[in-house]
């Protein structure tokens, strides 16, 4: 039975292989692929534009600790404020981050907060990102989004921002750029 059984498997590849010989053999010649520096051309570098600081105060922290995908630490945002050329707006309550704690002692970052800017426009602003515990409290990097239904600001939604800051204490502060 074995035998059988080999000997059909043989059969069908050698059936697909000439199959699919032939169908390549009576194509136009193939032409070798350009290598990867040649199709996508230099690296580009990335250019930025400076959106604004946000700074936070954080308050009360909830942990859950040794679920399935680690501990979580779920951290209210009580205050805070995000100072820009073309925004400035309050954080708006309830806004929180849910962090998981990582097995390299570093934690992931994320956050849902939203803004109502001095103008009356609410953004809904989410990152996720990383966090790495310092000597002053942490370094944090995130990778901010832009929701909003209000005409004056739907230029953020089109974007894709960098944030660059640090926690010390209980304060957030957070230099953020469009990434152009």
């Amino acid at each position: 039975m074995r035998f059988v059984t080999s000997l059909l498997i043989c059969l069908a590849m050698t059936n697909c292989g000439l199959s699919s010989f032939a169908q390549t053999s009576t194509s136009a010649p193939s032409v070798p692929a350009p290598n990867a520096e040649t199709a996508i051309g230099t690296p580009r570098s990335p250019v930025f534009e400076y959106l604004g600081t946000l700074r936070a105060e954080t308050g009360t922290r909830t942990v859950v600790e040794n679920g399935p995908q680690g501990t979580r630490t779920i951290v209210q945002i009580v205050s805070g404020r995000f100072e820009g050329p073309r925004v400035r707006a309050s954080v708006q309550t309830p806004s929180g981050d849910w962090i998981t704690n990582r097995a390299d002692g570093s934690y992931r970052l994320d956050v849902r907060l939203t803004l109502k800017t001095d103008d009356g426009a609410l953004i809904l602003v989410t990152y996720n990102g990383v966090g790495q515990t310092t000597n002053a409290g942490a370094s944090l990097r995130a990778a901010p989004l832009f929701e909003t239904g209000d005409s004056r600001y739907a230029w953020l939604t089109r974007l894709q921002a960098v944030a660059v800051g640090e926690r010390v204490g209980t304060n957030l502060a957070y230099d953020i750029y469009a990434l152009k």
